[in-house]
């Protein structure tokens, strides 16, 4: 189950906040023919689930292959003529170092990127194939933003914050405007929150226009610095985030995007990286999207809790930029929770044909076997016994005990 910590809520008014429903418009306007309006999807699966309409905004499909083509372009091109002329510089674990390349090439503008020492190569070869200078620095993306802050410092190029600058988040904001276009009844809008400049753009937008529609912001379990700072009222540092969302894994909320979402996000959940694993999953089999877990955060939280979103519920899929090194990890391990493989050890007589048997009791259960090890020498097995260690696929958790009851039945010692 996830995490649940309210938010205030509100209504923006024009002067107290650093990001208008005007300022998005005029991103809009100035996004048109650069970015995509990204699709709004039925997601059937989740609807059964949540009892009420999901839509998947489908940002993973953008131009980058995220939403932050949106506050990168916008920033970049509010630059003045002398600062363009300096170049620009931005920090990114991923997403926002592309968006920044390829806006920065669309302008005609010089681009560095630091990224943290251990990013994945195909996100730092898309970065260089946009156009962006990539050097990598540090162990996380605030090793990044301090090393992207001096080179600004040293050289005068313009630093591109991933989310904390009002240009940004009235960038991100458009995906907002977007989806009360799409799905003017909408209900309610989760979206996955890291430094939170998109949940804020989103917030500022909806709800100006839509008071009544609640924003749920979701954020990993392990990099969750929004739930203690609103329970402070201030930004609050987490010391070492960790979650294999790397979209997400951000150690301290931004503190323009933090003010907004204080006033105008109803609630932040937490996910955990089981849950995260299985909405990825589920992205690619029941909807056939390529999604980042940072991207999946919002299914996530409605696999948590599907009957706990007003509908019709919009779930943003913020990425879709994800190593796929970490994607055969991932859908491994979402299929693991989700009960789709099943490991264990089965003792038998060490005789000819007793694999054969075995493996017969198991194909007549329906189980598919991906990886088998046979035991003969080990001091924990007695003479004439043999161990076998299965890796099998099954179709669900009751397959799972059907599979081993099958076992046992057949008169095999079952371990785990």
């Amino acid at each position: 189950m996830a995490r649940r910590v309210g938010g205030a809520g509100g209504t923006p008014a024009s002067g107290t906040f650093p990001v208008t429903l005007g300022d998005v418009r005029a991103a809009q306007r100035m996004l048109a023919g650069v970015c995509r309006t990204t699709a709004l999807a039925a997601g059937r699966h989740l609807s059964v689930l949540a009892g009420t309409p999901v839509l998947l905004k489908c940002e993973n499909l953008q131009h980058t292959g995220s939403f932050k083509l949106r506050g990168a372009y916008v920033r970049i091109a509010r630059l003045a003529p002398e600062e363009r002329a300096a170049g620009v510089v931005a920090a990114s674990a991923g997403n926002h170092a592309q968006g920044v390349a390829f806006a920065a090439s669309l302008l005609g503008v010089r681009s560095m990127v630091f990224m943290p020492e251990d990013t994945s190569l195909p996100k730092i070869a898309a970065a260089r194939g946009y156009g962006a200078e990539v050097r990598l620095h540090g162990q996380g993306l605030d090793d990044a933003l301090q090393a992207a802050r001096a080179y600004a410092g040293e050289t005068g190029a313009a630093f591109v914050h991933p989310f904390d600058h009002p240009d940004v988040i009235a960038g991100q904001g458009t995906v907002g405007l977007e989806i009360l276009e799409q799905c003017p009844e909408v209900g309610t809008v989760v979206v996955g929150m890291g430094g939170g400049g998109l949940a804020a753009g989103i917030a500022v937008a909806v709800k100006a226009l839509r008071p009544d529609v609640r924003i749920v912001g979701v954020q990993a379990a392990g990099a969750a610095a929004y739930p203690p700072s609103l329970a402070a009222g201030r930004p609050v540092a987490v010391r070492t985030p960790v979650t294999m969302a790397d979209g997400i894994r951000v150690g301290r909320p931004g503190n323009v995007p933090f003010r907004i979402v204080a006033r105008l996000v109803d609630e932040v959940r937490t996910v955990s990286e089981d849950e995260l694993a299985a909405a990825l999953l589920l992205c690619l089999e029941r909807s056939k999207m390529v999604v980042e877990p940072a991207g999946a955060s919002p299914v996530a939280a409605l696999l948590s809790a599907p009957r706990s979103f007003n509908g019709p519920v919009v779930a943003v899929l913020s990425g879709g930029n994800v190593d796929p090194l970490l994607l055969q990890a991932v859908l491994r391990h979402g299929m693991a929770v989700a009960g789709r493989y099943l490991s264990l050890r089965v003792r038998l007589t060490d005789r000819p044909g007793a694999l054969a048997a075995l493996l017969e009791v198991l194909s007549a259960a329906g189980a598919n076997v991906l990886d088998i090890g046979h035991v003969r020498t080990d001091p924990r097995l007695r003479l004439g016994e043999a161990e076998v260690e299965l890796h099998l696929e099954t179709e669900g958790r009751e397959h799972c005990a059907g599979v081993e009851t099958a076992l046992r039945d057949a008169g095999y010692a079952v371990l785990h």
